[in-house]
């Protein structure tokens, strides 16, 4: 293996982080390349495993950008490839275990509450009686979310009066109901990279209660609470992820609600209201552990 840091991102070609990443490795003379989930390979010999392509096999240090869907097979072989190259000595970020557990809305959920984290009251569904129930007893309204997914696709609000079926439930035939939250239409990104934090609040447009970015939710500079850092720390360290994207909901009442950890994060609107080099943080924090 190289001995100077030599850096594969596992995700899609092209697109602004992607791109932003290759740049910042060509300015600090770092060998990088990028390798596409359907391209994982791994041969197991009598002397040791090997990665697919040569780009993995020579690699130091992964970076996970984006999580692509799959048939359950290619997802668990996916995962496991990952936890094979961190058992041969290369830097994974984030660990497959962070991945798996952060992508699952429910068990990420159950995870943080056990350690005691703030969470919405929260039930997985698989029949429209679970949810109707489920929601008669959040007061008639409850936010409905896939179990898998990102960026807000999938969100909804459903009434216990509605006709139709969210969605999630109709298409995957399980969803995530929650208790809604009273909030003024802004909610807080806080980005952790390593134990550095960035921070944004995120206005919805008017209109739209929900804050997504990909929503139209505008990103504006945000310094976060110490409180509210730490609460993003214990939340990202309960899923095991070094790279986390913590959102984080303050009440009408006060409270700070713990919505969601995000262990493949993006940050290009986080990077519009910062002058920090959000990039060159995440490649700091992925070479300082594959050397």
């Amino acid at each position: 293996m190289p001995i100077s840091p030599a850096i594969t991102i596992l995700g899609s070609r092209g697109g602004w982080h992607t791109d932003t990443l290759l740049h910042r490795c060509q300015q600090r003379g770092l060998s990088s390349s990028v390798v596409g989930w359907p391209e994982l390979g791994s041969e197991i010999l009598t002397a040791g495993t090997q990665f697919h392509p040569r780009p993995l096999e020579q690699t130091t240090a992964v970076l996970v950008r984006g999580m692509p869907s799959g048939t359950l097979e290619q997802v668990i072989t996916r995962m496991n490839i990952l936890g094979q190259l961190n058992a041969a000595g290369r830097r994974v970020l984030n660990q497959p275990t962070a991945l798996e557990t952060a992508i699952d809305k429910y068990l990420s959920v159950a995870r943080l509450a056990s350690a005691g984290l703030p969470v919405p009251r929260t039930a997985v569904v698989q029949s429209a009686g679970d949810l109707r129930r489920f929601t008669e007893a959040c007061g008639g309204t409850a936010v409905v979310k896939p179990l898998f997914g990102s960026n807000g696709h999938g969100l909804s609000l459903f009434s216990a009066t509605a006709t139709e079926l969210p969605e999630p439930l109709l298409t995957t035939g399980v969803a995530l109901a929650q208790e809604p939250i009273s909030h003024d239409g802004w909610d807080v990104r806080i980005l952790l990279v390593g134990d550095e934090p960035f921070a944004m609040k995120r206005v919805a447009c008017p209109g739209e209660w929900r804050t997504n970015i990909a929503r139209g939710g505008q990103p504006h500079p945000f310094v976060a609470p110490a409180d509210w850092i730490d609460l993003a720390r214990q939340a990202a360290t309960t899923v095991g992820a070094e790279l986390a994207g913590v959102d984080l909901l303050p009440s009408r009442d006060g409270a700070v609600w713990l919505l969601e950890v995000n262990a493949v994060p993006g940050w290009q609107a986080l990077q519009s209201v910062t002058s920090t080099d959000i990039a060159s943080a995440v490649l700091d924090l992925l070479v300082a552990g594959s050397v």
